[in-house]
């Protein structure tokens, strides 16, 4: 039976380094930034909210130039241990790049239109930076994922890895940032599930095909559990 995504996503928040002040403000400070936007929140404000003295926070961070550099690293750490605990899970190639896709599914749902438009107004050179390299992450992810693929014998091994991995990472992320959903009144994963068995079937090996056959219909189950 295919777990639920948010077990690993729980996990990942539980193997933070103990005793570390910082990283246990962190998610606290995300959720203000949800909330009230970057803007809007002063060092003041953050101080205030988190119950903890404004000078504490200064031993963390000068500025929230600062502050929103180590969240960001903080996030680089997190989708490191993703990866890592992709790589001890025990199933084959097309188990894992669905689950792989949920869990980049959820991490781009936490990013808000407005916190986005804030930082690309605001703080464009950090937040292009954190993106550049969160898609490098991903992009390498995704070609462990069809090298095992191609090991098992269930993705070609007559495909260009690279190229593969470039359009797929592309398509998902594109399907995220348009408004095909609004367009045609359907949900992301709706659309995802169009995406993730086109792609399986043009990577597929005849033994591929046959195992994604056979796991269709408990896949597509999956995905409509965690449509919202």
């Amino acid at each position: 039976m295919l777990s639920n995504v948010k077990r690993i996503l729980k996990m990942i928040e539980r193997s933070d380094v103990p005793n570390d002040r910082f990283r246990e403000l962190v998610e606290p400070i995300k959720d203000l930034f949800y909330a009230y936007g970057l803007k809007n929140l002063s060092m003041d404000d953050i101080s205030h909210r988190l119950g903890i003295s404004k000078k504490t926070l200064y031993t963390f961070v000068k500025n929230k130039e600062e502050l929103l550099e180590k969240i960001f690293l903080h996030e680089d750490d997190r989708l490191m241990m993703m990866n890592e605990e992709m790589d001890k899970l025990k199933i084959n190639a097309i188990e894992k790049l669905l689950k792989i896709s949920q869990l980049v599914n959820e991490e781009m749902k936490r990013i808000n239109p407005m916190i986005r438009f804030e930082m690309q107004k605001y703080y464009s050179q950090l937040y292009d930076l954190f993106v550049e390299r969160k898609r490098k992450n991903v992009f390498e992810g995704m070609k462990v994922n069809i090298q095992q693929g191609i090991q098992e014998k269930i993705y070609r091994d007559d495909i260009n890895v690279d190229l593969v991995a470039t359009i797929y990472l592309n398509s998902f992320i594109e399907l995220h940032n348009s408004d095909i959903c609004k367009m045609l009144d359907i949900n992301f994963m709706q659309l995802f599930e169009v995406l993730f068995e086109n792609h399986i079937r043009a990577i597929s090996t005849p033994v591929g095909l046959a195992y994604f056959e056979s796991r269709k219909k408990e896949i597509m189950e999956y995905i409509n559990t965690i449509k919202k």
